[in-house]
This record gives structure tokens, C-alpha cells and sequence, in this order.
């Protein structure tokens, strides 16, 4: 196997805005935070394979966050990035803001996210991916961030597997 060359967050970063219409509302009268979703991870996904060369799926998403509510006739701009890169699997940052279609005032942070995205090859079997080359200070600072999620889901996974065997063999019966 030859070793892909690195590429830089920039590489990959893809921005795409969409303006919410009554269609997407829920029964409150905002946006439904399943079509917030949905734009994180077509987002992402296009992000992930761009800097993997390939189909990526979504394997998990870390620290999703609604934090204002969007509206009808907001314009909602999708910004994702790759933050850090292992074998496989990316992470992408993403971040959603929103603004009105008819007033200039500077956009809104409406959600934050993080998603691990793993590339795959025609059989749906992880392939692997380029490194990632951060180049800027922010850049670093992503990737060491990254990397402290990363290590934060394998414990976690290790602890829920650990207690889960607990269960199964009768220790963690109470």
C-alpha cells in the first residue's frame, strides 16, 4: 500500500447555504432539527470525501448543539471542515449559522457539530484515508481538540463495553 500524501483542512472545506422554507418547520414554527441534520451530514460527507478521494459514511456524531432556533426565510450557511485524520476515519467540524434573507445583519451561530466520517471502499469496507496536514495555528488547535474527542470516544467505548460484560457475565447485577 502506498502512503497518500497529506492535504490541508482548507483542501476540503466546503460551505453551502440553503434558505429554510414552511416545508421544513416543525410544530413549533421553526426549523425542524432534522433538516439541520440532514445539511450537517450532507455537508460532511461531501467534506470527508473530498479529502479521503472516495465515499465516506457517517460512523458517529459528537456534541451536536441547537443553539438558537431558525426561523422561515432564514439563510442557513453549512460550514465543515476536517479537523483530524487516522487510518480510516476523519473527524469534521462543522458549524451552521443563519441570517435573514432580507435584512443585513451579520450571521447567527445556530449549531455546532462534530462528526466521525469513515471512508469506504466498493465492497462498504474502511479504506484507508490521506493524512491531514493542519497549517494555520487554528488549524492545530482543531486537530489537538480532535484528538482529545477521539480519545474521549474510545474510553468511553471502552467503559460501555467493559460494564456491558459486566452484565452479561452476572458481575454487574445488582
Amino acid at each position: 500500500m502506498t502512503s497518500q500524501p497529506g492535504h490541508a483542512p482548507d483542501d476540503s472545506a466546503l460551505t453551502m447555504s440553503s434558505i429554510m422554507s414552511p416545508h421544513d418547520t416543525n410544530l413549533m414554527g421553526t426549523v425542524h432539527g432534522g433538516v439541520i441534520l440532514k445539511l450537517i451530514d450532507s455537508v460532511a460527507g461531501v467534506v470527508a470525501a473530498r479529502h479521503s478521494g472516495g465515499p465516506a459514511v457517517t460512523a458517529s456524531l459528537d456534541e451536536m448543539v441547537f443553539l438558537v432556533a431558525v426561523r422561515v426565510g432564514d439563510v442557513v450557511h453549512v460550514e465543515a471542515r476536517i479537523t483530524w485524520a487516522g487510518r480510516t476515519s476523519m473527524e469534521v467540524a462543522v458549524k451552521v449559522t443563519a441570517d435573514r434573507w432580507n435584512e443585513s445583519v451579520p450571521p447567527t451561530t445556530v449549531a455546532t457539530a462534530h462528526l466521525v466520517m469513515v471512508a469506504i471502499d466498493e465492497e462498504g469496507q474502511p479504506r484507508p484515508v490521506p493524512e491531514l496536514t493542519p497549517v494555520t495555528p487554528e488549524d492545530i488547535r482543531a486537530y489537538r481538540q480532535a484528538e482529545i474527542r477521539r480519545s474521549h470516544r474510545l474510553a468511553l467505548r471502552a467503559a460501555l463495553r467493559d460494564e456491558q460484560e459486566g452484565v452479561d457475565s452476572g458481575e454487574g447485577a445488582r
